[in-house]
């Protein structure tokens, strides 16, 4: 079976966290074989960049046509160059090669330390960008490029068409900007693309852009074009930063295995389930809504609602008792959307359970010693999909904590509910079980 085969010509960040120690990361993690021309050597951690030596120019060439004349490239990507004569090396090498080359810009580190000579820049701009399929840019790296202040999305636009006209593609990023969103502007071929992610609330997010420029540089590698390598290389990305690590004391890495790990932990997901459904008697009817109960679960990195399994089929009542579904991922949407925004609170967070509304379920719950919250249907958005997530978001920052359950009195067309919440599968339904104790325990308890 043939690798795609990508190679790095970037730093070495002591501390693991950046150049290209998360390039290599990331070209496993998205299964291409990577390999690496050293162009500097750091002593760095979460804090600081303490020290730099540049390697020679011409053993970075070394390294290049060593790889490149026995291995073979399929994509490359350049991160930290130093100065102007390796930038200049690097741009000889990479001048007759056929396979693409991402070009990350890399000029300042996360903690401030310069990393590419002021002098060097007008090399970068004349000798290397136009030899790129594609550059990176942040935003404070397109503002010296384009000789323009970036302060919007429109300041981006125009930086970004600025650069392309000579030649390649530009991605001018948007995490430095103010806002609640991360938007990256891509400008491929005339076209202009944009990118939107929701910006992460830690401090966790060194290596972010070499894992990028990595992704995209791994993408290529496989084979896809421009604009879809930019738009997987985002969503791998957004799952990096979102369980990034909080390691030393500075600023932690992103986690561009999250990436391997949630595949990994897609079939342990689905025998969880099982095994936590078979926990269910036949007594959990009286706890079934009219519209079936769904139990659902995610991955530890958990990105969106293809990473949560549900029961195929739900938990339906039968005249004995309960008919449970298959496992499968993606087989509950309105518990998926639960999940994913109770996640938003509280990582920890892996599973969810509807049960039937009523005021008995409330008052077994309160017995049980379960914590509730609630929000009211009036005022939900019109748009489909984003009542319960808007609904679920109201009720936590209300509460001002994850609660056990989260409770509805419906609305026009929509069943009252309660959903569990907890930290697996287990956990929720040993918590519905709870109430269904204290539930038959009340003096005039009936089947709901």
């Amino acid at each position: 079976m043939r690798i795609p085969r990508c190679l790095t010509i970037a730093g070495s960040d002591s501390g693991g966290g950046a150049g290209l120690q998360a390039d290599l990361k990331t070209f496993e993690a998205l299964g291409c074989f990577g390999m690496s021309a050293v162009t500097a050597l750091t002593a760095q951690n979460t804090r600081e960049v303490r020290s730099v030596r540049l390697l020679d120019p011409q053993f970075v060439v070394e390294q290049i046509a060593a790889v490149v004349e026995d291995i073979g490239v399929d994509a490359a990507k350049t991160g930290m160059l130093g100065d102007a004569a390796i930038t200049r090396a690097v741009a000889r090498a990479l001048a007759q090669r056929t396979f693409p080359v991402v070009v990350d810009p890399v000029m300042v580190a996360k903690s401030g330390a310069r990393l590419l000579a002021e002098e060097a820049v007008a090399t970068l701009k004349e000798e290397l960008l136009p030899r790129a399929t594609l550059i990176t840019p942040n935003a404070p790296e397109a503002e010296v490029l384009a000789g323009l202040p970036i302060r919007s999305t429109e300041d981006q636009v125009e930086a970004a068409m600025r650069l392309a006209r000579d030649g390649p593609a530009v991605l001018v990023k948007g995490g430095h900007l103010p806002g609640e969103e991360a938007v990256d502007v891509l400008v491929v071929g005339g076209e202009v693309h944009f990118f939107r992610r929701p910006k992460v609330h830690h401090p966790h997010t060194h290596g972010t852009g070499c894992v990028l420029s990595a992704a995209i540089c791994a993408f290529l590698a496989h084979g896809a074009a421009l604009p879809e390598a930019v738009a997987k290389a985002e969503a791998f990305l957004t799952r990096a930063l979102l369980y990034a690590l909080d390691l030393g004391t500075g600023h932690g890495p992103v986690h561009p295995m999250a990436h391997v790990r949630n595949a990994a932990a897609k079939a342990e997901v689905l025998e969880e389930l099982e095994r936590a459904v078979s926990l269910l008697g036949p007594d959990f009817r009286e706890l079934v809504p009219e519209v079936g109960s769904n139990l659902a679960l995610a991955t530890p990195f958990a990105l969106g609602e293809e990473d949560v399994a549900g029961l195929d089929g739900r938990i339906v009542r039968t005249v004995r008792g309960v008919r449970v579904g298959v496992p499968r991922f993606g087989a509950s949407r309105h518990m998926a959307r639960v999940l994913l925004t109770a996640r938003r609170f509280d990582p920890s967070l892996r599973a969810a359970l509807n049960l039937r509304f009523g005021e008995d379920v409330l008052r077994a719950a309160e017995r049980a010693g379960l914590s509730m919250a609630a929000f009211d249907r009036a005022g939900e958005p019109a748009e489909e999909g984003q009542s319960l997530p808007w609904g679920v978001s109201r009720a936590l920052a209300a509460c001002g904590h994850v609660p056990d359950l989260i409770y509805d009195r419906g609305g026009p067309g929509k069943e009252p509910m309660v959903r569990l919440l907890g930290r697996s599968a287990e956990d929720v339904v040993r918590k519905a079980l709870r109430i269904l104790a204290c539930l038959r325990e009340e003096p005039h308890a009936k089947e709901g």
